[in-house]
């Protein structure tokens, strides 16, 4: 089931959810991780430096996520196609242009 953030029109937007979401499961295990430790008869202090450390990591993540995703942002931007008017080649005048017109050249047959 796709849900509506992920519609074809809005890729750059969908992504970015998508990130969103990553951000938040990793935040919710920041705490359900402990909880289920303490659960399960865990020392607080453990609990407490699985959740320090799961939070660093995730912090860490994110960093990193962001930064590809403006560094690939960049390169789509830098990707994309020339002003309309300035597409193609350039017409030149003179004696090299061809213009599209046939022209009876020194081995080509006349017909």
């Amino acid at each position: 089931m796709l849900s509506s953030r992920s519609t074809p029109e809005a890729p750059a937007a969908a992504g970015d959810d998508r990130a969103t979401d990553l951000i938040r499961w990793a935040a919710f295990s920041c705490v359900l991780v402990p909880v289920v430790l303490l659960w399960y008869g865990a020392s607080l202090a453990g609990a407490a430096g699985t959740a320090l450390g799961l939070a660093a990591v995730t912090a860490v993540c994110r960093l990193l996520l962001r930064r590809s995703e403006r560094y690939a942002a960049r390169l789509l931007a830098e990707e994309e196609p020339p002003h309309p008017h300035h597409r193609g080649r350039r017409q030149r005048s003179g004696t090299g242009s061809h213009r599209g017109a046939r022209h009876s050249g020194g081995n080509s047959p006349v017909g």
